[in-house]
């Protein structure tokens, strides 16, 4: 069996390792090919480029970069065309992905699965439909996304989320990870992204913010985990910070220790200010209570703004259908209010701790892993 894969960030790069050693462990003779991260590389699939070329995000931030990106979606959509995979499955990244999947249904009868359904009960409602023109099958990650997908035609499988069958640290890790670092008191993890643009925007009012926590809880110590695209840039914009901060660098480690050591930084902290994103169910996983902070481009928040369907963009609110988790967008992303924020968290995390377990519940912890749920319902519906 060939499949071609497809992932054009971080997040799709866990999501898509995960769904390959599934379908390694039901079929071990499959053959893979495509574009994808240090995971999937894991796991055997060498990247037609480096998957951090499609890592952009935002409407304005694409701009500049639509030219390079067209002739990538090209590249892939030709090469996928030349193996004749049996199925191609386009993960996350749905500006890119989907153009792929439309590229390659325009020019044969190749299934076609999309791993992530588009928020589209979020924003732009009216993907499903256009998506159902070319793709076949959704992989979805929360549990009340099939619906969606299925009223317009397509096949659609909640397979849970990788984060919920992921290991978490054990108590003695946690102690020897403190003991290494020196902290002895309050931590905070401070995540302000895995892109470029994100720690660019970001990294300034994080670091104003934290100084700002410091100055209320004198005691407390700051650690970053960096992902790999932005560890050089993170070195340089913590370096002033306050709190003593420790940079976990994923650079001279393999994927799997900086997994785990940041596995070990997550669960030691007693909370965090985190961009918007997957990070979320990270946290969540780890019970660590956390402050979501994150900035647009002008011109995206403009547009986000007018199209949103929601009033919370963050992943464990919606699944534990709470507003436990404060979020300061756009224009409310101010160190001040973040900061008051991340203090009376601390001071009362009870609330989220609760709102943190049921997501996990919701997402499937306890059953199947979600990688081999989703190896699964690729091969049932093929």
């Amino acid at each position: 069996m060939k499949i071609f894969l497809v992932a054009g960030e971080v997040s799709g790069d866990r999501l898509g390792a995960a769904l390959m050693a599934g379908l390694r462990e039901l079929v071990p003779a499959v053959e893979f090919r495509g574009v994808g991260g240090p995971g999937m590389a894991a796991h055997g699939l060498a990247s037609l480029f480096p998957m951090e070329e499609l890592s952009v995000m935002g409407l304005a931030e694409v701009l500049p970069k639509l030219r390079h990106l067209f002739r990538r979606r090209d590249e892939v959509v030709q090469a996928v065309l030349d193996w004749q995979p049996d199925v191609l499955i386009t993960i996350d990244a749905p500006d890119f992905g989907l153009r792929v999947a439309k590229g390659v249904k325009a020019a044969s009868d190749i299934r076609t699965v999309h791993y992530v359904a588009p928020s589209v009960w979020a924003w732009r409602p009216g993907r499903a439909r256009k998506m159902a023109r070319y793709v076949d099958h959704v992989l979805a990650l929360l549990p009340f996304e099939p619906p969606y997908m299925e009223a317009v035609g397509m096949d659609c499988d909640f397979v849970g989320h990788p984060v919920v069958n992921e290991p978490v640290a054990s108590d003695a890790e946690v102690r020897a990870f403190r003991d290494a670092y020196g902290l002895t008191g309050e931590v905070l993890l401070v995540l302000p992204g895995s892109r470029r643009g994100e720690v660019e925007r970001l990294a300034q009012r994080f670091g104003e913010t934290v100084a700002r926590l410091v100055a209320a809880r004198p005691g407390i110590r700051v650690v970053v985990p960096a992902a790999a695209p932005v560890a050089e840039l993170l070195a340089q914009s913590v370096a002033g910070w306050a709190g003593d901060p420790v940079l976990l660098d994923p650079r001279g480690q393999t994927a799997e220790s900086f997994a785990a050591q940041k596995r070990v930084a997550f669960r030691a902290a007693d909370g965090a200010l985190a961009a918007s994103g997957t990070v979320s169910l990270e946290l969540a996983a780890a019970r660590t209570p956390m402050v979501i902070g994150y900035d647009f481009a002008w011109l995206t928040w403009q547009i986000m703004k007018r199209m949103a369907l929601i009033d919370t963009v963050t992943l464990v609110n919606l699944v534990s259908e709470s507003r436990v988790v404060p979020e300061f967008l756009g224009p409310a992303c101010q160190p001040e209010a973040m900061a008051n924020a991340l203090d009376a968290m601390l001071d009362d995390p009870g609330a989220q701790l609760a709102a943190l377990d049921l997501t996990m519940e919701r997402l499937g912890r306890g059953g199947e892993a979600p990688g081999l749920r989703a190896a699964r319902a690729v091969l049932a519906r093929m």
